[in-house]
């Protein structure tokens, strides 16, 4: 059985969909868009032996050999993100950038001995977590002016370093796999509570960088949340923000590094918040016939002061895509937890909200899908995405956030710009559907899904072509570029949209002194500097 990464898709070489379960979800998939044709046949995967990749432009040095790798099939893992466009360009055997060398280094002392080679050879260094980026975080892109690209792979620093149970943090090492830090945490009772679709193949470091959030809906999802202090090496030193449980003194020097992307410095280490694991649970599933009464259901639960871990709204279409229920009503998935005390108080008083706004706990057989449906299709769906990609189908997401009072005309205004692309752009109708990622007091993190037909081939144009509409409508309609997929270079044109120019000053300030090289990550966030 084979134990490393695809290239070309999400997870390990072999969790691969089978074939006969592949082409009927694609079926479904075309019977859902309308789509009038029939299924072409899919394109294979692409394979390491059929791929020649550009000859490695940089000599390793002899006191790094022993971490370091120019194999194709290294080169070929470290390439692209898990995105549908790095998909697409892996069917379409698009291989242009890839890295010259990738570098695993076993400690601290040896990433400062691979960023100073890095620089002193004119390289571009670009830090990997697991690989998981959407964003186009980790590929060699706007690496133009440099003598070629390392990778740093960060997955050697992968320890739990020191817990302190009585203020309930531990110190990780930010090569962490999730999975390998709440193995590491479960014999002490504790949790970092943190868990993205991505968890089993991301690394606590790449959180950081890239603001990420986890599944749970409200309270505590965001990273930024459970955060207690950093340490990042940077081509000028290492800096380190001291470890309390707050502070008023002077701008939050943490809040520059997470988000940071990878361009101010490599995040080697953090302090980070923990909780009791919680050993009460309880959950429903509520069925509306109204999506935006739904809306007002979880606007008013939470306004009333409840925190449910899990509170998605979704679109009957977006279920129905899914094949986790028929399509008739759309679903709110809720779901309350803790370590201290039962909760079925909390989750009676919140049902008791969404009845007066339609919301029924009866209708799972009409609806023929619950909760549980839901949470099979949603991690299964990564899978199925290759699959798609294979028959020349499209299925992407992207997730913004809006204030209550704006939602419904967002939702509108968003969803029927994406379908408009769709048609311009393939010729055929699309569907897009709808759920919430996460909410909060001032309003929901829409999550929106796009399915369409494209053209074998060119499927990454399409895809760019409609997705550059969409965040183009996500923009002009007062949501920011993303809620939690970070910006990388792909959404780097409408992140320039939204942010203001003396944030960008200040990033590129900060740039300078701590990377006047502009090696790391270049073209992400801000502009590349190229060498002198």
């Amino acid at each position: 059985m084979t134990h490393h990464y695809k290239f070309w898709g999400w997870g390990l070489a072999d969790e691969v969909v089978p074939e006969k379960e592949g082409a009927e979800f694609t079926g479904w998939i075309a019977q859902l868009i309308k789509h009038q044709g029939g299924l072409d046949a899919p394109t294979p995967a692409p394979t390491v032996d059929e791929i020649q990749l550009r000859a490695p432009r940089l000599d390793v040095p002899s006191d790094l050999t022993a971490i370091c790798s120019t194999t194709a099939e290294d080169r070929l893992i470290h390439h692209y993100g898990k995105s549908y466009f790095d998909a697409a360009r892996c069917f379409e055997r698009q291989f242009d950038n890839p890295p010259d060398v990738v570098a695993r280094p076993r400690n601290e002392q040896e990433l400062i001995q691979v960023m100073a080679w890095a620089e002193r050879v004119g390289a571009a260094l670009i830090p990997y977590g697991a690989g998981s980026s959407v964003v186009a975080g980790i590929e060699g892109r706007n690496c133009e002016g440099f003598n070629g690209v390392i990778t740093l792979n960060t997955q050697a620093l992968d320890q739990v370093l020191e817990i302190d149970p009585v203020s309930r943090a531990a110190r990780v090492q930010a090569g962490i796999l999730g999975p390998a830090l709440e193995s590491a945490l479960q014999p002490h009772g504790l949790t970092l509570r943190h868990f993205p679709q991505s968890f089993q193949y991301s690394t606590l470091g790449g959180w950081i960088a890239c603001r990420a959030a986890g599944h749970y809906a409200t309270r505590l999802t965001h990273i930024d949340d459970v955060t207690q202090a950093v340490r990042m090496v940077t081509p000028r030193g290492v800096a380190e923000t001291r470890r309390l449980p707050s502070s008023g003194s002077g701008p939050a020097p943490d809040r520059l590094w997470l988000g940071s992307e990878g361009t101010l410095g490599i995040i080697t280490e953090a302090w980070m918040r923990l909780q009791g694991r919680p050993d009460f649970r309880d959950g429903a599933t509520v069925y509306f016939d109204d999506y935006f009464k739904g809306a007002q259901a979880v606007r008013a639960i939470l306004q009333a002061g409840y925190a449910p871990a899990n509170c998605r709204l979704i679109s009957a279409q977006e279920a129905q895509s899914q094949r986790a229920a028929n399509g008739s009503k759309h679903l709110l998935v809720l779901g309350f937890e803790s370590s201290h005390g039962p909760v079925d108080r909390d989750l009676a008083a919140a049902l008791e909200i969404a009845a007066s706004f339609g919301g029924s706990t009866t209708a799972g057989a009409e609806a023929g899908g619950d909760s549980n449906s839901w949470r099979r299709a949603f991690l299964r769906l990564p899978y199925y995405r290759e699959v798609l990609t294979s028959y020349g189908f499209m299925l992407d997401t992207f997730a913004s956030a809006i204030t209550w009072e704006r939602f419904e005309a967002f939702h509108h205004a968003v969803k029927a710009d994406t379908e408009k692309a769709i048609l311009e752009v393939t010729g055929q109708p699309g569907l897009v559907t709808t759920r919430f990622s996460h909410a909060y007091v001032d309003g929901p993190a829409p999550y929106f899904t796009f399915f369409a037909k494209g053209t074998p081939g060119q499927l990454s144009r399409q895809w760019r072509e409609i997705r550059h509409a969409a965040l183009d409508s996500v923009i002009r309609h007062g949501g920011p570029a993303t809620h939690h997929q970070a910006i990388g270079r792909d959404h780097r044109p409408f992140y320039d949209k939204e942010r203001p120019e003396a944030t960008a000053q200040i990033l590129r300030a900060a740039k300078s002194a701590l990377d006047p090289s502009g090696m790391l990550n270049p073209g992400v966030l801000i502009d590349a500097q190229k060498p002198h």
